[in-house]
């Protein structure tokens, strides 16, 4: 019992990243109605591209989060038409062209990675990346790393900056409309392609951003986004497809699962626990956790 308190917090810790993985892909189908399987490549090349950036200036990764999410928030904006296009046609399963067209992505910037980056494993030095601090409790300390917390609290300020967009404006309404019935929204004069421009971009600049910090904690490489796409899927289904504001729980939960397997049962089954609880809470649930999915 003496490692629960540790445990715990790794949990959580590692919960703050999940969040920053699924939020935008969770807001990106409740708008778009698309399951991305480029997610985990968005994340990758972010990452790549903080860590070039961090080499050439030597600035910290956390300062440069704003230029790397402009860059790819440009970059999605303009390769949402191609997205909206393919799932917009007429013929054919709009969530399955969607699918398709995102892993054809997802093939060609591997791909691409593999070729300019090659198979070498990266780190993206930071500031405060070797420093912790300690808690007391009772007998026990308890370790806390200054980059994970760091990636917490960016996860908690990332989600209370949507949920405020997202309630309080003029533009998260627009979004809130279009996510709950299409044609509607339409006919009350929110533009859909371009309110869903916005959307994507976004997506793709936080995801982008989720790089540089995973890349701040863990290592980087060319193939890193087949493993975080397979984590951005399980919270947005296990949140409830569409509903953002169960991604951080279900963040948490796959956090929490993950950091006791690591550390009181066999790390191998850790990914068969956390698909077997997908399963369970499916079967109870089939709209997620809340029961607020689509």
């Amino acid at each position: 019992m003496e490692l629960l308190p540790q445990a715990t917090i790794d949990g959580l810790l590692i919960g703050g990243i999940y969040i920053t993985i699924a939020i935008g892909f969770s807001l990106a189908y409740g708008v778009m109605h698309i399951i991305d399987f480029a997610v985990g490549e968005w994340i990758m090349l972010g990452a790549f591209l903080g860590y070039y950036l961090n080499l050439w200036s030597v600035v910290d990764p956390f300062i440069l989060l704003p230029a790397i999410f402009l860059v790819f928030s440009l970059i999605g904006y303009l390769i949402q038409p191609l997205v909206y296009r393919v799932i917009s046609g007429k013929k054919g399963n709009p969530v399955l062209m969607g699918l398709v067209f995102t892993f054809g992505l997802a093939l060609m910037f591997r791909g691409m990675a593999l070729t300019g980056f090659g198979f070498y494993s990266h780190s993206i030095p930071s500031a405060i990346s070797q420093d912790s601090f300690f808690l007391e409790m009772g007998s026990v300390f308890i370790t806390i790393p200054y980059v994970r917390l760091a990636g917490l609290l960016y996860a908690l300020a990332i989600t209370l900056v949507l949920h405020f967009v997202l309630k309080k404006t003029d533009f998260g309404r627009a979004v809130r409309a279009l996510s709950q019935h299409r044609e509607a929204s339409g006919l009350m004069g929110i533009n859909a392609k371009r309110i869903s421009s916005y959307v994507y971009g976004i997506y793709v600049g936080l995801s982008a951003m989720t790089g540089v910090i995973i890349g701040s904690i863990f290592t980087i490489n060319a193939q890193m986004g087949g493993e975080y796409t397979i984590l951005a899927f399980f919270i947005v289904v296990l949140a409830g497809m569409g509903y953002l504001a169960g991604v951080p729980w279900a963040a948490f939960l796959l956090g929490l699962v993950q950091s006791f397997f690591l550390i009181y049962l066999n790390p191998s089954y850790t990914l068969m626990a956390v698909f077997g609880i997908l399963f369970t809470i499916l079967l109870i649930s089939p709209k997620g956790l809340f029961g607020r999915g689509v």
